[in-house]
């Protein structure tokens, strides 16, 4: 530990029922590059498991590295908002590095993500290039699909994001810095379609004056077993991350009549793409997997007005029953 017990940087775990890729994970941790003014920690929050997690974790702490401090800590709470708060709280990192249990790390992850941060000094959240690594060879015309799996390569060099267009990060192998996490992400947990937890937290920490960042230097690999390369589940996850369309974009309108308009040109663009897919592929997009990903996408879109509206109705009714 360097002067003072200053922790530079926290890698973060959440993990539900991970015992069999979870030793990966943590065995590309055991491999970091180290300097010896970079002081780590790794942390893994268990978010309610019923599998052998607790006890990968502890047969890895028998023999890891003593500089480097493995905690393990276990949230009842499942959800992964749930599980990122309490890594938060228990950070004792300036900067924290989200990991999902599939997430390897190239050996230098963890110094160039406290690099990139310590000398940009107005960055919120930070992510890099996620690789695909595939038990099984992918399916033919997957590229469209691999975006849904937070497979990507936004640029070749460092660039912010594009906040207002809806580019940014995935939870994957995100970086955060504590601070500006504890400003400006709320912490009243809220239940939310899959892909918003993670654009949630850049355009909170965006809205509150951060920067949000990409950098290439951090790369990590995005174990992707054969189950999730099935038509079925790609096609699925494309409609769901379409569904969470209204509730990303209404986080940047503030006014009223500005959310009305947006549902409406939400609905009308979804349905836009929709037919232009229709004209320009036909038949394709039922028998080529990436633009039958891209077409279930559109069609989450074109409903996700009315799923956000649904979903507003359940809260409220929810709120006055508890009242």
């Amino acid at each position: 530990m360097v002067k003072d017990d200053i922790m530079n940087f926290t890698v973060a775990i959440p993990t539900y029922n991970g015992e069999l890729t979870l030793p990966l994970v943590l065995e590309r941790l055991q491999k970091q590059v180290n300097p010896e003014n970079l002081t780590w920690e790794v942390i893994v929050i268990d978010n309610n498991s019923n599998d052998s997690t607790s006890q990968v974790v502890k047969e890895f702490a028998a023999n890891w590295p003593a500089h480097v401090p493995l905690k393990y800590f276990f949230e009842q709470e499942q959800g992964m908002a749930y599980a990122r708060w309490r890594a938060i709280k228990e950070a004792q990192g300036e900067f924290v590095g989200f990991l999902d249990d599939d997430n390897l790390a190239a050996s230098d992850w963890v110094y160039q993500s406290y690099l990139f941060g310590k000398e940009h000094q107005k960055v919120g959240a930070y992510g890099g290039e996620i690789q695909g690594y595939f038990q099984t060879p992918p399916p033919d015309n997957f590229g469209p699909a691999k975006t849904f799996l937070a497979i990507r390569k936004y640029a070749d060099t460092a660039t912010l994001f594009e906040v207002d267009k809806l580019r940014l990060p995935p939870g994957a192998g995100l970086v955060v810095r504590k601070q500006a996490w504890l400003e400006s992400v709320p912490s009243r947990v809220t239940h939310t379609q899959r892909g918003c937890e993670d654009y949630e937290i850049s355009i909170n920490m965006h809205l509150s004056g951060w920067e949000i960042w990409y950098n290439p230097q951090m790369q990590i690999q995005h174990l992707i077993p054969a189950w999730r390369m099935q038509k079925s589940y790609l096609v699925s996850i494309a409609r769901i991350y379409g569904l969470s369309t209204c509730q990303i974009r209404l986080m940047t309108v503030k006014a009223d009549w500005q959310k009305s308009l947006l549902l409406v040109k939400i609905f009308l663009g979804g349905l836009k793409r929709i037919i232009s897919h229709l004209l320009k592929y036909r038949n394709q997009v039922l028998s080529n997997l990436g633009l039958a990903c891209e077409m279930s996408f559109f069609i989450g879109q074109l409903f996700s007005p009315f799923y956000y509206l649904k979903q507003r109705i359940r809260l409220i009714n929810l709120n006055i029953n508890i009242n």
